[in-house]
């Protein structure tokens, strides 16, 4: 979280994109969905087709795609991206992975998920991603992470990623990052794997994940340093334990 609260002070260029109000941001709720639509509205992409908070898909692509090759008995394996906003999560997904990958990319912010489908279809002055599997496909939906009912059905993904997602709703209060967590948990099947990109330190959020995924193993694993700052995955796994 401390990552995210400093970029957000970054009075004009956040990892090559031109942020022209981001300090205004630093006093917000990061929970408001009139900001976030304010936030992809207004920043500046120039030739750069997607923005990524703390980190892209190329960092972490040796953590996934080993996942990918272990739950390939899903075919294809099927994936969902919590507050994708204009991550390359999904889209680095859709275009590298070898493996069969059936995406999804929700963001409650109408702006971002536009964007994000002009860019799948080749606009923003792009060429139109192309799978990097025949079977493979990507899609994105406005859709609240808090309420998924209208997005999928419980047990239907294997893989569930939320980079920075919680970090932003537990600005609104702990109370709504919990209700993330089990809508995430909901949608989650049995044996798949969810994880929560962060830089928020084991000490303070091991415990809230335990507390709120009873029954599922949490484990974590240190990325980084990107730039100077250490991030971690934090792996909530379908397993045998009882609470």
């Amino acid at each position: 979280m401390a990552a995210l609260r400093r970029m957000l002070h970054l009075p004009s260029l956040v990892a090559g994109v031109c942020l022209p109000f981001a300090g205004s941001l630093a006093g917000s709720s990061l929970a408001d969905r009139c900001l976030w639509d304010r936030l992809h509205s207004q920043s500046c992409l120039g030739s750069v087709p997607t923005f990524d908070w703390f980190f892209g898909y190329e960092e972490v692509q040796g953590l996934l795609l080993p996942l990918l090759q272990e739950a390939r008995a899903a075919c294809p394996l099927r994936v969902l991206d919590v507050g994708c906003g204009t991550s390359s999560l999904c889209t680095g997904l859709y275009t590298k992975s070898p493996h069969p990958v059936d995406v999804l990319g929700v963001d409650f912010s109408f702006v971002a998920v536009a964007h994000m489908n002009s860019l799948l279809e080749g606009g923003q002055g792009q060429m139109p991603l192309r799978p990097g599997h025949p079977a493979s496909c990507l899609r994105f939906m406005q859709a609240d992470a808090q309420n998924l009912e209208a997005v999928a059905s419980s047990g239907s993904f294997q893989l569930l990623l939320d980079k920075g997602t919680w970090d932003a709703v537990a600005r609104g209060g702990l109370p709504r990052a919990y209700q993330l967590l089990s809508e995430c948990l909901r949608v989650l099947s049995p044996q798949g794997t969810l994880i929560q990109f962060s830089d928020e330190d084991p000490d303070v959020r091991l415990p809230c994940l335990e507390q709120g995924s009873c029954g599922w193993t949490v484990t974590v694993q240190e990325l980084g340093p990107f730039r100077g700052i250490t991030y971690f995955a934090y792996l909530i796994q379908g397993s045998l334990k009882t609470c």
